[in-house]
């Protein structure tokens, strides 16, 4: 039933393309009727009578129609994909000029008693050239979500260290903007009056203070070091198998403080923290004193250095090679102890099959057991609330009939297609 209502809403969602309710709507009844149909599966119902006989068969039927049933929740999240991107560009543009309307509020309201003044106009001036160059950005990368494209790594979630380097690169720039705007002639009568020259050309003389903006350059010169060096780290550790990417159906905001699998990350949580803290720190300088580029003081940046070492440390002992540390023949209770034989069930045991963000049913589904020159695909085996088969350190499989008999060499070869060592086993007839 949960199926058949999937269908038919998908059928509704298609003649709704483009609109992201109905796509995240029936990417959720998809999701709903996978989740049912498993939890049906494990409870040994739904079976068909021709393959319930045996077991062999009967796991694989399953297997097979959970794989079926999770890749049609992943077409449904592909068609609901462009929608949602869309939604999420319209809503950081939103943002952005729900921040440009806030500044002109507050303004408004402390300029009753103050009076309106030229470092207002700038201010506000700039917010919109910012904004404006923003939107332009994100009209630009309307694809691919807008403004969180640049903030988008290659395994489609968002990455901590690109979006604090994102954040201390827009203060500087208003920062940078706003002395620029005010030496334009945008002052108030009572501020310009008869002035010289000189008076007009005094912001330029003490906005770009380098001895005052040195801490400011720093911090910013270290979010950037930190960026690149933890994109090098990541491709390095890719590229020598240590490291396993699988890429995530969309980003979230999530993914700021979690790492691939979900789970809430320290390092993360710090850095994203601390460069958080120091930031807000450095706008408020910059409030106080808007004609001048903010100060960061040492102690700061030293803070902000040590919180970005750890970040980076981190980074460096993240992942691990998948590695088979034994193979054995799998007993079911009541069998007699005998050695592996074709039609047997094998049991491979080690760690690293199931990388962080491959827990989905369809990236299980892509765990292949080379056996000699045979490539098996690992069965789902479901339980109430997950998958008993594979695991992060053991999955089963069964010795396929095309195993000739003799010494064979098996490998595992994870979702993210990374090889794992060789070990060899003995078949007998």
């Amino acid at each position: 039933m949960a199926v058949q209502e999937a269908r038919q809403y998908g059928e509704h969602a298609t003649a709704c393309a483009g609109c992201a309710h109905c796509g995240r709507t029936g990417h959720r009844r998809a999701v709903a009727a996978f989740l049912a149909r498993r939890d049906e599966l494990a409870a040994g119902h739904g079976v068909p009578a021709a393959v319930a006989h045996s077991p062999v068969a009967a796991r694989q039927w399953v297997s097979d129609e959970l794989a079926q049933s999770a890749r049609a929740v992943t077409a449904h999240g592909r068609e609901a994909g462009p929608a949602r991107l869309d939604l999420i560009r319209r809503g950081t543009l939103r943002t952005v000029w729900g921040a440009v309307l806030a500044l002109l509020l507050a303004q408004a309201l402390t300029a009753v008693e103050a009076g309106w003044t030229g470092a207002r106009t700038a201010g506000l001036c700039t917010a919109l050239a910012l904004a404006a160059l923003l939107s332009a950005a994100a009209h630009t990368h309307r694809a691919r979500g807008g403004l969180l494209a640049p903030l988008t790594g290659e395994d489609n979630r968002l990455s901590t260290t690109r979006t604090v380097a994102a954040s201390w690169l827009l203060l500087l720039s208003f920062s940078l903007l706003f002395p620029a705007v005010r030496l334009l002639p945008l002052r108030s009568p009572a501020e310009t009056g008869t002035g010289t020259g000189a008076a007009v050309t005094a912001p330029a003389a003490t906005a770009f203070d380098l001895a005052r903006a040195a801490g400011l350059l720093t911090a910013l010169a270290l979010v950037a070091a930190v960026t690149v060096t933890a994109r090098l780290v990541v491709t390095a550790g890719i590229a020598a198998g240590r490291l396993q990417k699988v890429r995530a159906d969309r980003p979230r905001a999530a993914d700021l403080l979690c790492d691939d699998s979900g789970r809430a990350c320290l390092a993360d949580v710090q850095y994203l923290l601390v460069s958080g803290a120091v930031l807000v720190l450095a706008a408020a300088g910059l409030a106080h004193d808007p004609d001048r580029l903010p100060g960061v003081p040492w102690s700061l940046v030293l803070l902000l250095g040590v919180s970005a070492a750890w970040h980076l440390a981190a980074k460096c002992a993240e992942g691990v090679r998948p590695t088979i540390h034994s193979v054995v023949r799998s007993r079911e209770a009541g069998d007699l102890d005998a050695p592996i034989r074709t039609g047997d069930d094998i049991e491979i045991r080690g760690r690293g099959f199931v990388p962080p963000g491959a827990g989905a049913p369809v990236p299980l589904t892509r765990l292949v057991v080379r056996i000699g020159p045979v490539h098996a695909h690992v069965p789902l085996v479901p339980v109430p609330g997950g998958f008993a088969n594979p695991t992060d350190t053991a999955l089963t499989v069964p010795l396929p009939a095309d195993v000739e008999p003799g010494r064979v060499e098996v490998s595992v070869v994870t979702a993210a297609g990374v090889e794992t060592n060789r070990v060899t086993i003995d078949v007998v007839d």
